[in-house]
């Protein structure tokens, strides 16, 4: 139905895709995998009609045919769930699902009942249960995500591309996800999905396409698709699967005291992070994981309650004391919060330390590219050069941007919101290695996660949350999948 021949599309010094061959049949699902920077997204935007090919051709239906904007892309039936969110959050779920297609009355009024309506139609099937007139600001990442999917579905495509669609749900909420792709294949629609969590890959697909370098790296059948196979043709070589260090801090770094927030202002959670230590903190998508991170690094205002780093309070709702103390965030959502991706890497990266690169109020420029030289090549920030605009930067690289300029300050206490949200498995192995290297040379880490394989394999200790209240803390040789699940459920 959809097919992509000898696909090229260059940008000013880098070719993203290469002569690459791609095709979805009706009522296929076809896996796209490949590491951040392979190509999968350009691929994608080719096929929304957001950028142009230079070369190749794409065809509906064995035809040549040019998908010159959003809407042709539309109108031909292909609908695209993109890993970073569009909606806009000053409206509700319902105008955000039919946001420029509402359905009208009398030809020019909006018909709201029948919008909401139907927006409960396409939220049912998602398990999301959630009122079409809640406004969209009021939600997660995640229930965000579902929107997404829901204003995808409702758009009744022939052809559903889905990039990165389960990157910040829960597994009960994958799970309706994958039923409802199984629906949709049941239809007749084609479905390209794109994900770095390799298990759904092999429950979900029919075949694998890899891309490597923007180039093609090779094709799996359904008899194929084991986690082997996808990680050579993905990355080209082997990943090391990662086991915790067993680290018994004793000093602590961080101490957090009857913290209360304001979405759950009658419920405290106390805990410690030690000096080199990392500290998992798992829970359902909900439970105030995320507001905990940004009370504790004073985004939000404390209702109640201490935050001490190195044994001095920090005060509430002040990010700024937060740095100066040594104490930063690596947000969730990594675009809206973490960086200013209209900037090049070099005035991301040494934006929170300006002082430090200027004198009497001019920017010692050397110094500041010597520092974003110096991070790039650390993290191996994959672009042309530090001048690169970081909205042009694959997630994982936009991630190791945000970790770049928390680096160059040379933290005490790093916060990780969900670190490997939509990162592909190559650079995930890079940030768990820095996780582990910062741990080792004493900096405390606080690592938010809603993977549990990252949870278990990462954390020397994890607190579990349940509905803003802390409901246990497990010792390494305690945390198992079924006890952090029995916690996180409230069943304890």
């Amino acid at each position: 139905m959809l097919e992509a021949r000898a696909l090229t599309k260059r940008y000013p010094g880098v070719t993203a895709l290469s002569e690459v061959d791609f095709s979805v049949g009706p009522g296929e699902v076809v896996a796209l995998i490949g590491e951040n920077g392979a190509g999968k997204s350009t691929l994608i935007k080719l096929f929304g009609g957001l950028v142009q090919p230079d070369g190749g051709e794409i065809l509906w239906n064995g035809k040549p045919i040019q998908i010159t904007s959003v809407g042709v892309a539309t109108q031909l039936g292909i609908g695209v769930i993109h890993q970073e969110l569009s909606n806009l959050t000053n409206l509700d779920v319902a105008g955000n699902v039919f946001l420029g297609r509402e359905p009208r009355k009398f030809g020019f009024l909006v018909d709201r009942k029948l919008m909401i309506q139907h927006t409960e139609e396409y939220l049912r099937p998602l398990g999301l249960d959630l009122s079409p007139v809640t406004p969209l600001s009021e939600l997660s990442i995640a229930r965000q995500q579902m929107v997404e999917i829901a204003k995808a579905l409702s758009l009744e495509a022939k052809i559903l591309i889905m990039d990165e669609p389960t990157s910040s749900l829960t597994s009960g909420e994958t799970a309706h996800l994958l039923k409802l792709i199984d629906d949709l294949r049941s239809r007749g629609v084609g479905i390209v999905y794109v994900s770095h969590r390799l298990d759904e890959v092999k429950a979900i697909a029919d075949r694998a396409i890899a891309f490597r370098d923007g180039k093609n790296a090779g094709a799996l059948s359904k008899e194929e698709l084991t986690t082997e196979n996808m990680v050579r043709l993905m990355v080209g070589r082997d990943i090391q699967r990662q086991s915790s260090r067993g680290f018994v801090a004793t000093e602590s770094r961080l101490v957090v005291n009857g913290l209360r927030t304001k979405r759950f202002p009658n419920r405290e959670i106390s805990f410690t992070v030690g000096k080199g230590e990392i500290v998992g903190i798992a829970g359902l998508v909900g439970a105030g994981r995320s507001e905990v991170a940004q009370a504790i690094f004073g985004v939000d205002e404390r209702v109640g309650g201490t935050v001490e780093l190195d044994g001095v309070a920090l005060p509430s709702g002040s990010p700024k004391a937060a740095i100066e103390r040594g104490l930063y965030l690596a947000p969730e959502d990594r675009r809206k919060e973490g960086l200013i991706t209209a900037m090049t890497i070099r005035e991301n990266v040494t934006l929170p330390g300006m002082a430090r690169y200027s004198t009497i109020g001019l920017i010692r420029s050397k110094k500041e590219s010597e520092i974003s030289v110096s991070m790039r090549e650390r993290l191996r920030i994959k672009a042309p050069s530090i001048e690169s605009q970081v909205s042009g930067l694959s997630g994982g690289n936009q991630q190791k941007v945000v970790l770049a300029k928390w680096l160059s300050l040379n933290p005490k206490v790093l916060v990780f919101d969900e670190p490997t949200r939509g990162i592909d498995i190559g650079a995930r192995a890079e940030i768990y290695d820095l996780m582990r290297s910062l741990a080792a040379e004493g900096v405390a880490i606080l690592m938010i996660s809603s993977d549990m394989e990252e949870v278990l394999g990462l954390s020397d200790r994890v607190v579990v949350m349940h509905e803003g209240s802390l409901s246990g803390v497990l010792p390494r040789d305690a945390a198992t999948e079924e006890a952090i699940m029995h916690l996180a459920v409230g069943s304890a």
